[in-house]
């Protein structure tokens, strides 16, 4: 299947970060390795965050951050060295003090067929405690709902 026809994403507005598979990727079955895939969202949402005007450096400067809570990811099919996969997320929640969920959804480009999806909650922390604290307005504004 092209590029073209290939099946659409889930959201129809991720932002999408493009990924070579690379032997340092493979595990012992000789597919990319469970963590690895666990490395690709957190790369996605760091582009998708500085996409959306918060960047490291910025988070750094303010002593602000968006932690991971959890993450849930579901493999459905294997990906194998040399593929190029595609990393989409999207903020599917944000309760505007706390709180946001990305989703993501991972698949091999040559075809659209999805590998994986997840769902990560993240809090926003002080950097210097450690501690919950409310999101400063940058992360408000920035950390909303992309409507369907």
């Amino acid at each position: 299947m092209s590029r073209n026809s290939s099946p659409s994403f889930e959201h129809p507005a991720p932002h999408i970060l493009e990924l070579d598979v690379v032997a340092a990727d493979i595990d012992a079955y000789e597919h990319v390795n469970n963590a690895v895939y666990l490395t690709w969202l957190d790369r996605a949402a760091w582009s998708h965050s500085a996409a959306l005007g918060v960047p490291l450096e910025e988070c750094v400067r303010m002593r602000r951050g968006m932690a991971a809570l959890r993450t849930e990811i579901e493999f459905a099919r294997a990906a194998r060295c040399g593929e190029r996969v595609q990393v989409a997320t999207w903020i599917a929640a944000s309760d505007g003090r706390l709180r946001v969920a990305r989703r993501f959804q991972v698949r091999r480009a040559a075809d659209g067929v999805t590998l994986a999806r997840a769902l990560t909650d993240y809090v926003c922390i002080n950097l210097d405690s450690g501690r919950a604290t409310r999101m400063p307005k940058l992360f408000r504004c920035a950390y909303v709902v992309t409507k369907s």
